[in-house]
């Protein structure tokens, strides 16, 4: 994953577009019948279930866009909530609070629901060794808090985007004309770039996963829509020489026996591209 310097300026960077996307040149709405000095307060309230997400990105969207906002926090990030639940309440100038209002819901809400999956998966798997990954199936520009709410639900984060891991997939390796190919073409890459990159290879049967094991240096194997026959197969082959992944056709169903095949790691892009929103609002109290 990226440095937490790199995280912090990617969070920046949300947070500067969502509010110039929504604003604009001015919450005119609030400009128009709110007095620039009225002071108000707010509680976020869960209308739903689930884990809670983004409660300490809120805390930087309400400071960015005003300091003299106070937050009062009562339900922390990772956090399971159900209907009526008051998750914080937020208290300042009237006009900042409404600015922040739909940035703060809009992350809040999906962050909640990718939570919420995340931690139903890491718990169908609970007492084997396997360790739930997100993917680069993302929603484009907002990655960083899809997989900051795939931790908060207890999973772990994936490569972060392509340029701080070497991943070969079926297209990298047809392209360069085989597994061997590939990886060592990758090798070369590496020492001409002075890059220090783990190097992961897809396998798409168990002849593959012996090629691949032919070559030195992969940190990890990918078990492409292995059947459960096939991953334990895999896992015996592969051993201790090298970290496994399943991933294809992973659900609430199947996840179980993937991790019973006895996989490091299982990933599954249903984490951040198939969730339904937490419900959550805002609303003022009188």
């Amino acid at each position: 994953m990226i440095t937490q310097e790199q995280f912090d300026t990617e969070v920046k960077m949300i947070i500067e577009n969502a509010i110039r996307e929504d604003v604009g040149d001015g919450d005119h709405s609030s400009l128009a019948c709110i007095p620039a000095n009225a002071r108000g307060k707010a509680k976020l309230l869960v209308k739903d279930k689930g884990i809670i997400g983004g409660v300490n990105f809120a805390k930087k969207v309400f400071a960015y866009v005003d300091k003299n906002l106070k937050l009062d926090v009562r339900i922390e990030d990772g956090t399971e909530v159900t209907y009526g639940d008051i998750v914080m309440y937020v208290e300042g100038p009237s006009q900042s609070i409404l600015k922040a209002e739909r940035t703060v819901l809009n992350a809040m809400q999906r962050m909640s629901a990718i939570a919420t999956k995340t931690r139903m998966f890491v718990d169908l798997v609970e007492g084997t060794k396997t360790r739930i990954l997100d993917t680069r199936k993302t929603t484009p520009g907002i990655r960083v808090l899809e997989k900051w709410a795939v931790k908060i639900g207890g999973g772990e984060n994936h490569r972060f985007a392509l340029y701080d891991m070497i991943m070969l997939k079926d297209n990298h390796i047809d392209f360069a004309g085989g597994i061997t190919k590939a990886i060592e073409m990758t090798k070369d890459y590496l020492n001409e770039t002075k890059r220090d990159l783990q190097i992961m290879v897809e396998a798409r049967d168990l002849s593959e996963v012996q090629e691949i094991l032919n070559n030195e240096g992969v940190y990890r194997i990918l078990l492409d829509n292995f059947d459960y026959e096939d991953t334990r197969k895999a896992v015996k082959l592969i051993g201790d020489k090298c970290l496994t992944e399943s991933s294809g056709n992973i659900n609430e169903t199947t996840i179980r026996h993937y991790a019973e095949c006895g996989v490091n790691y299982i990933s599954c892009g249903a984490l951040t591209h198939s969730v339904h929103n937490m419900d959550l609002s805002l609303k003022a109290i009188k």
